[in-house]
């Protein structure tokens, strides 16, 4: 591989003010996508922030500073995470009008949806009641990557290629897009109802989000989701859409809410839920990892190696959990930024890392983020949710998986239709597979039952 680096991986850039100035390009790139996703799901962003920092500097701890990884918020947990939480919320069976309502959403619309988060702003129950599933589901996620990087260290990555296909990781990764495409449609405002400036503004950071990733140079290129929100955020404030009074709830110094500390609840269809998710994330690292390696010229899949990474990335997504944040995963926008400026120093994302732990007890940033409009997070969300999916259907392509050959066909076709169909299955009274945990459950069982099958002969391309 040829080293193109200017500034080497453990080397610290010539001055202060460059050092400063290289990690702010850092934070500005992890900051829109890293804060979105507690927006989507009820966590807090000041969590979520101080997470995604403390994460990066474990991570560079236990890969020897031999990476310059950025650890943030993942996107992958989204829907489960909804899940648990809509699925904890309508088991306490809340009276609303003077009858048990069903929550169907995170975040209601001020006006006929009435929301899970409405519900602990209100008082109703407490955030932990509702939210302490889907934590221990995103520690259960830290604990199997790092089980997974104890195995690798003594027997090697070939058993988890053969386990997870690109034929079962594909599908996977559209379901978990696609799934989320209705909360896309709802918050943009095109399902009816919501007058023309919904749509309008949605319409508008969705251009945004668009025109800057196709057409965009440099650095821009880099943060399209950080535009999106300032552009749509004024587009909003123009049509009276901001609610500011949020401001008036926060301080300067804001503590973020670290309160689920202690209170975790073991719910075993989130487990579930959350478990099949971290190989498909555990498939994203090392695919991460082997860009990065290549902009580096470095072979990070040996050197520190996928025990090391995958080890520093559990340990991060376990104490995010514990701590009430969203999992951490690698970062493409930061390896953006490593591409674009071609310095890879690990100096230079710690800096970064503790910058983004300081903004977590910034107030005001928590305050903007919190009255963002769902108008922007729409237009924002069509384009990441059909991002995520997009990229399930560029797994297939990539590894050239042969959709003519009637086994991996039906793989992917089962796997979709249980996926995205609602479908569910209980294991007992109080314990049940449900959405993607249950295709992905199929999919592993029919790619094992075919790969039998052809062993013995039984099958025809």
């Amino acid at each position: 591989m040829e080293k193109s680096l200017v500034v080497g991986i453990q080397e610290k850039p010539s001055s202060l003010g460059k050092w400063v100035l290289l990690s702010l390009q850092h934070v500005f790139a992890m900051f829109g996508a890293t804060v979105l996703v507690p927006l989507l799901t009820g966590l807090d962003v000041g969590v979520a922030l101080v997470a995604s920092g403390i994460g990066t500097i474990i991570y560079i701890i236990c890969t020897k500073g031999k990476a310059p990884v950025y650890l943030g918020s993942s996107f992958a947990y989204i829907a489960a995470i909804i899940g648990s939480v809509i699925t904890s919320a309508n088991a306490l069976n809340v009276m609303v009008a003077g009858q048990v309502h069903t929550f169907t959403s995170i975040w209601g619309d001020g006006e006929l949806l009435y929301g899970v988060m409405d519900a602990v702003n209100d008082g109703v129950f407490e955030f932990k009641d509702v939210f302490s599933s889907a934590f221990v589901g995103l520690i259960v996620v830290g604990l199997i990557y790092i089980i997974v990087a104890i195995i690798i260290k003594f027997v090697g990555s070939g058993w988890l290629k053969k386990l997870l296909p690109p034929v079962v990781i594909g599908p996977m990764i559209i379901i978990i897009g696609l799934g989320l495409a209705p909360v896309a449609i709802s918050s943009a405002g095109l399902n009816g109802g919501s007058g023309w400036q919904v749509p309008l503004v949605a319409f508008i950071t969705f251009s945004t989000v668009v025109g800057i990733s196709l057409l965009g140079k440099g650095f821009f290129k880099i943060v399209p989701f950080l535009i999106a929100i300032l552009t749509g955020y004024l587009v909003a404030t123009a049509f009276g859409l901001v609610d500011f009074s949020t401001f008036g709830n926060y301080s300067f110094v804001q503590v973020p809410n670290f309160t689920i500390i202690g209170t975790y609840a073991i719910n075993w269809t989130a487990v579930l839920t959350f478990a099949p998710i971290a190989f498909v994330t555990i498939a994203e690292h090392i695919g991460d990892h082997t860009v990065l390696g290549e902009i580096c010229g470095e072979d990070f899949i040996t050197d520190p190696g996928l025990d090391k990474t995958l080890l520093g990335d559990g340990i991060a997504t376990a104490l995010s959990g514990a701590l009430g944040g969203p999992a951490n995963t690698t970062y493409g926008e930061n390896t953006g930024v490593v591409a674009m400026t071609k310095v890879g120093s690990v100096y230079v994302t710690g800096l970064a890392a503790v910058f983004a732990i300081c903004l977590g007890f910034f107030g005001y940033i928590q305050a903007f983020i919190t009255s963002i409009p769902w108008a922007v997070i729409g237009g924002m969300t069509i384009v990441l949710y059909g991002l995520i999916a997009g990229n399930g259907v560029k797994v297939l392509i990539k590894s050239k998986v042969d959709l003519a050959n009637m086994r991996n066909l039906v793989i992917v076709a089962t796997m979709l239709v249980i996926g995205l169909g609602g479908a569910s299955l209980p294991l007992n009274d109080a314990v049940s597979l449900t959405g993607m945990s249950l295709a992905a459950v199929i999919g592993i069982a029919l790619n094992a039952l075919f790969n039998v099958f052809e062993s013995k002969g039984w099958l025809q391309d």
